[in-house]
């Protein structure tokens, strides 16, 4: 659902300054997304980890705030990504408190 909400967006003209704003952070969200994998798994360091997640939960909600702009159908499917990171963080907060 993030490449269709992506898509729609795109679909806008990338010529049009919110189209531009919102794809930059859903690029900047993915890195983030990546980094979380990387420092969790990777490095497995809990602490860090939650770190970054949140961060990219700020960024799903700027991402969702500049797809609305464009197209509310795309925002509207940001939804069920960003719950799922949410879910994601309490578990990393969980886990960062058990270690």
């Amino acid at each position: 659902m993030m490449g269709v909400s992506a898509g729609i967006v795109w679909s806008k003209g990338f010529y049009h300054k919110w189209v531009k704003t919102g794809l930059y952070h859903f690029g900047f969200q993915l890195l983030f997304n990546a980094l979380w994998s990387v420092v969790f798994f990777g490095f497995q360091s809990p602490f860090w980890a939650l770190l970054v997640i949140l961060v990219l939960m700020m960024l799903i909600l700027a991402t969702i705030r500049w797809f609305n702009i464009v197209s509310k159908t795309a925002a509207y499917l940001l939804m069920p990504y960003f719950l799922w990171v949410c879910f994601a963080s309490l578990l990393n907060y969980r886990i960062w408190m058990l270690n």
